[in-house]
C-alpha cells in the first residue's frame, strides 16, 4: 500500500502545483514541484506530464518538447535538459554545472508517449487555432479525468466557439458523473443530454443498472435525469440518421437526375431507347480524369480546380460522341425501336471496349479537391460529405440551365415542338433533322456532366455506366416522357425512397420493391407523373 500512497501524494502535490500555476501571476520559470514526478517511476512521470499540460505556458512546452526528443533527464534532485554539450535546468532554463554524460536521460515508452499526446492536446486547447482547439477538446474528452477539470474550466472561461464549448462541457460532465456529490452528478446527467454520442448514452445507461436491490446510481433524481438524457440522445440520433438518409437519397437522386435529363430529352424528341446512354456518363468521367492528369502534369498549383475546368470538357466530349452516334447510326433507325435498341446496345459495348483499349481495364483514380473533402457532422457517425453537397448543388445548376435553354431559347422551342408533334413541326419549317442532332448532343452532354459528378463519389471504370442505364429509364418513364419536371420529381423520389428501403430491407430487396412500384404505377398511369401536352399527346 505504501507505493500506492506515495504515488497518490505525489499526484496531489503536482495537482496543487498546477493549480498554483493557473491561479498565480505569470512566471519566468516553472514551479519545481511540477517536475518532481520525473524522479519517480513511470506512473509518477505520467502524472508530471499531465500536470505540465494543465499548467500550460511556454516553459511547459519547452520541458515536454525536451522529453519527447529524449533530452530530459535527472541528476540527483534536479531535472535537466541536455542541449548538445550544454545542460540547462528544466525549471529555470539556466545553464547547470553538470556534464551532459552525467545526466540520466528519461526513457520514453508508449505510456509516456500517450501522456505526451494528451499534454500537447491540453496545450493546444489553450493556445491553438479553432480546428486545433476542437481536436484537442475531443482528444481530452475521450480520456477525461478529474485532473483535467481545472484545465477545462480555464478553457471554458476563454473559449468563444460554441462547438468547442460543447465538447468541453460534456467532458466535464463525464468526469462529474462519478463525483461523490449528488448535485454534481445530477448536473452532469442533465448536461450529457445535449450530446449526440451513443457512447455517452451507454455511460448514462450504466447509472440505470441494478444489482439485486441496489441501483448503480442511488439518487433517484440522478436516475430520472439520466433517463431523460438517454431519451433526448435517442431522439437526436434518430433525427440525424433520418436527415442523413434523406441527404443520401438526394445525392443519389441528383446523379439519377443528371443521367436521366439527357435521356428524357432524346427519348422525348426521337423516341430512341438509347442503351448506350450509360456509356456517355463514362465518357464524361474519363474526360474529367484526363483533365486531372493534365493539371497534375502542367498546373499542379491549380489542381484543386481541375473539376471546374473539366465541366465544359466533359460536356463537349460526351456531346461529340453523341453526335457521332446519332449521325452514323441512329439517324437511319428512326421509327424502328427494336433495331435502335439493339444498335445502341452494340454501341455501348463498342465504347466500353474502346475505353479498355485506350485507358485500360482497371479503375482510374480521381481525387476530391480539398474544398470538396470532409463534411458536416450532424451526430456521431452521421456526416454529410462536402462532395455530395457540391454534387446536389451542381445538379440544381445544370437543371436551371436546361430549363432556361428549353423555355427561353429558339432551340428549346424547336425541341418542344418536335417532342409534341413532329409532323406538324416539320410542316411549319422546323428543321427536325437538325433538331434531332442538337437534342442528342445536349442530352449526351448532360450525361457527360453526370459522369463528372459521379467520378467524385464512385469508381471510374469502363463499365461504370451500365449500372445507371436501367435507373435512368425508370426515372424517365415514371416522370413522363419529355417532361423535365417529371424527371426531377421521379429522380429525387426514387433516390430518397431507395435509401429508406435499403436501410429497412437491404439493397437488393429495395431495388425489387422500387421496380414493382414503378410497374404498378405505370399500369395505373401510363403517361407518368406529368402527362405530355399537345395535340399529338391527345390523339
Amino acid at each position: 500500500m505504501e507505493p500506492a500512497m506515495n504515488r497518490l501524494l505525489l499526484r496531489l502535490v503536482l495537482f496543487c502545483a498546477a493549480l498554483a500555476c493557473l491561479a498565480g501571476p505569470a512566471r519566468a520559470a516553472l514551479d519545481p514541484a511540477l517536475l518532481a514526478g520525473f524522479h519517480g517511476d513511470f506512473s509518477s512521470r505520467v502524472a508530471a506530464i499531465e500536470a505540465l499540460g494543465v499548467a500550460g505556458g511556454d516553459d511547459a512546452r519547452r520541458v515536454l518538447a525536451a522529453l519527447e526528443e529524449g533530452n530530459l533527464g535527472v541528476v540527483g534532485e534536479r531535472v535537466l535538459i541536455v542541449d548538445g554539450d550544454t545542460v540547462r535546468d528544466a525549471a529555470t532554463g539556466e545553464a547547470a554545472e553538470v556534464a551532459a554524460a552525467d545526466v540520466d536521460l528519461i526513457t520514453v515508452n508508449n505510456r509516456v508517449r500517450r501522456a505526451l499526446s494528451a499534454a500537447h492536446a491540453a496545450l493546444s486547447l489553450l493556445a491553438g487555432e479553432r480546428g486545433e482547439r476542437l481536436a484537442a477538446a475531443q482528444n481530452l474528452s475521450e480520456n477525461a479525468s478529474e485532473t483535467l477539470l481545472p484545465l477545462f474550466e480555464r478553457a471554458l472561461a476563454a473559449e468563444k466557439d460554441e462547438a468547442v464549448r460543447g465538447v468541453l462541457t460534456r467532458a466535464m460532465a463525464k468526469v462529474n458523473l462519478g463525483a461523490a456529490n449528488p448535485a454534481k452528478r445530477l448536473q452532469a446527467a442533465e448536461a450529457l443530454g445535449e450530446s449526440s454520442d451513443p457512447a455517452v448514452k451507454n455511460m448514462l445507461a450504466v447509472l440505470l443498472q441494478k444489482n439485486g436491490d441496489t441501483w448503480a446510481e442511488p439518487d433517484i433524481a440522478v436516475r430520472t435525469a439520466a433517463e431523460a438524457s438517454i431519451a433526448a440522445i435517442d431522439r437526436r440520433v434518430a433525427t440525424a440518421q433520418h436527415i442523413g438518409t434523406v441527404f443520401s437519397g438526394l445525392s443519389l437522386g441528383s446523379i439519377l437526375l443528371l443521367a436521366a435529363l439527357g435521356l428524357a430529352i432524346t427519348y422525348g424528341v426521337m423516341g430512341i431507347i438509347n442503351m448506350a446512354h450509360g456509356e456517355l456518363l463514362m465518357v464524361g468521367a474519363y474526360a474529367t480524369f484526363m483533365v486531372q492528369t493534365l493539371f497534375r502534369s502542367y498546373l499542379p498549383g491549380w489542381l484543386d480546380w481541375y473539376v471546374v475546368a473539366a465541366i465544359p470538357v466533359a460536356f463537349f466530349a460526351a456531346a461529340l460522341v453523341g453526335v457521332a452516334m446519332e449521325r452514323l447510326v441512329l439517324r437511319h433507325l428512326y421509327g424502328r425501336p427494336l433495331e435502335s435498341l439493339l444498335a445502341t446496345w452494340g454501341l455501348s459495348l463498342v465504347l466500353i471496349q474502346a475505353m479498355r483499349i485506350i485507358v485500360g481495364p482497371q479503375n482510374v483514380e480521381l481525387a476530391n479537391p480539398s474544398w470538396m473533402s470532409g463534411g458536416i457532422e450532424l451526430a456521431a457517425g452521421v456526416v454529410l460529405p462536402w462532395n455530395r453537397i457540391v454534387i446536389i448543388g451542381f445538379a440544381v445548376f445544370v437543371l436551371v440551365l436546361i430549363w432556361l435553354t428549353m423555355q427561353k431559347t429558339r432551340l428549346g422551342m424547336f425541341v418542344r415542338a418536335v417532342t409534341q408533334n413532329r409532323p406538324m413541326a416539320g410542316c411549319v419549317g422546323v428543321p427536325t433533322a437538325r433538331v434531332d442532332t442538337l437534342a442528342f448532343a445536349i442530352g449526351a452532354g448532360i450525361a457527360g456532366l453526370g459522369g463528372l459528378a459521379l467520378s467524385q463519389i464512385a469508381n471510374v471504370g469502363p463499365a461504370m455506366g451500365q449500372g445507371y442505364i436501367v435507373d435512368s429509364f425508370m426515372v424517365v418513364v415514371l416522370g413522363g416522357v419529355g417532361q423535365l419536371a417529371g424527371a426531377v420529381w421521379a429522380a429525387l423520389g426514387l433516390g430518397i425512397v431507395s435509401k429508406f428501403l435499403e436501410g429497412w430491407a437491404g439493397a437488393v430487396i429495395a431495388k425489387i420493391l422500387v421496380l414493382v412500384f414503378i410497374i404498378v404505377f405505370i399500369q395505373k398511369r401510363p403517361q407518368g407523373i406529368f402527362a405530355l401536352k399537345g395535340r399529338f399527346a391527345d390523339s
